[in-house]
């Protein structure tokens, strides 16, 4: 069960951002190599072709320091998007590196780049050229209304807003803990693991980021997927960022 969206979603949403709003004609898309990383570069690969934007390279790295190797192509065909799919600390060394070296065009993620420790690793970086946008299943704290008080409690007791997946991990404890005491009510005692994995598949609750509910499979019904152009160049200034678009899409449901 999960009370966000999904990744075979979530990055289609960003290939159809880069190709419809932001008119790229061409991507060169890289990963970390890892499953996450890699199934999300694969998901938009394969939207980038059904819609008929030119993939320049599909690439995988490891690398951390030096990337001389990818950006050494990168600046010389000049991609309207670089598409990285993976985390930011990795992504962060690679779009500058990219920029200082000569790139003008857009970086695009997916919800790994969701950190302010990005702002600091990347800069300007991610401010110049065609700027830097990622998407996410989770929205910030402040995109919730109901999330304005515990965003408020967050920042008094740890001295900072909260980071990425704070509020959906509040509400996935919230779930939780609703699944655990109806389980036990229903079995009079302590339940079973097996108790309370069917009691989470029929919670029907109000969190912070909105109504939760499962379907078959565990997706929400109904989820939220975010389009955050970055504007910050240092941690301290990530909650700047704005919120370009929300998008609403229906759980694919199974075999997707």
């Amino acid at each position: 069960n999960r009370v966000v969206g999904r990744d075979d979603v979530q990055a289609p949403a960003a290939e159809e951002y880069a190709f419809t709003t932001l008119g790229a004609k061409s991507v060169y898309i890289l990963h970390d190599k890892t499953a996450y990383g890699q199934g999300v570069a694969e998901f938009f690969r394969a939207a980038a072709e059904e819609d008929g934007l030119e993939v320049v390279a599909f690439e995988g790295t490891e690398e951390q320091a030096n990337f001389d190797a990818i950006v050494t192509p990168v600046v010389a065909t000049q991609p309207d998007v670089v598409f990285f799919a993976g985390i930011y600390n990795q992504a962060g060394v690679f779009f500058k590196q990219a920029r200082d070296a000569g790139y003008e065009g857009t970086f695009l993620g997916t919800d790994g780049m969701d950190s302010s420790d990005l702002a600091d690793i990347a800069g300007d970086a991610l401010t110049t050229g065609g700027g830097m946008y990622y998407t996410t299943v989770a929205g910030p704290a402040s995109a919730y209304p109901a999330a304005a008080q515990f965003a408020a409690d967050y920042e008094a007791k740890f001295g900072a807003a909260p980071e990425a997946y704070a509020a959906q991990a509040y509400d996935s404890m919230n779930v939780c803990l609703t699944a655990i005491k109806a389980a036990a009510e229903a079995a009079g005692g302590i339940p079973t693991r097996l108790q309370v994995a069917e009691a989470i598949r029929q919670v029907n609750i109000e969190g912070l980021t909105g109504n939760i509910s499962f379907d078959e499979i565990g997706d929400l019904p109904t989820a939220q997927y975010f389009i955050i152009k970055v504007n910050a160049t240092a941690a301290a200034d990530w909650g700047t960022n704005e919120i370009i678009e929300v998008l609403e899409v229906a759980s694919p449901g199974k075999g997707e």
